[in-house]
């Protein structure tokens, strides 16, 4: 499964499934498809978001390189979704998912 975030003025964001639900439940929503969050509410969320990235524990680099491709951490994975929000935030414009 893709989960699209659109808001106005901003390309939209795919994001896998599972990586967009994650996200999701760290901005206090229940990561319902599809979803949107009001302009008023997009602050919050994002400050929620941000705290929760901050608050993972980075995981050890991967020390044998034929083993395992090295591993993408949620942070940067929610880097797209997280310059949407703040252009969200800038022009007051709602967010919503499908």
């Amino acid at each position: 499964m893709l989960v699209t975030f659109s808001t106005r003025g901003y390309s939209d964001i795919t994001l896998f499934g599972d990586i967009a639900l994650t996200l999701l439940k760290m901005m206090g929503h229940s990561g319902n498809v599809p979803g949107a969050i009001l302009a008023a509410d997009v602050p919050a969320a994002l400050n929620r978001l941000l705290t929760a990235l901050d608050n993972i524990k980075p995981t050890p680099p991967i020390t044998d390189k034929e083993d395992k491709e090295p591993e993408v951490s949620l942070s940067k994975r929610g880097l797209p979704l997280i310059k949407l929000l703040n252009d969200a935030v800038k022009e007051n414009s709602n967010v919503m998912w499908k």
